[in-house]
């Protein structure tokens, strides 16, 4: 039986959290920015916390497992 919870809450979240897609925090122009396609460094780092922050709260805190077979 293989655990899948980790790597399909990870996608999840990145493909969520990734700047530019929905939503970035810390734009060039305005605080949040929809739909823009340009990446400031800050807001990488932002959107890196969140996901680290996330992904804590979804594997340790809560414990969430998906498994196979």
């Amino acid at each position: 039986m293989a655990d899948w919870g980790l790597v399909v809450i990870a996608v999840v979240l990145f493909v969520l959290s990734t700047s530019r897609l929905l939503f970035q925090l810390l734009g060039r122009n305005r605080i949040v920015e929809f739909g823009n396609m340009q990446t400031s460094g800050v807001s990488i780092l932002v959107h890196a916390i969140i996901y680290f922050g996330l992904i804590t709260i979804f594997l340790i805190a809560i414990g969430v497992h998906i498994y196979t077979g």
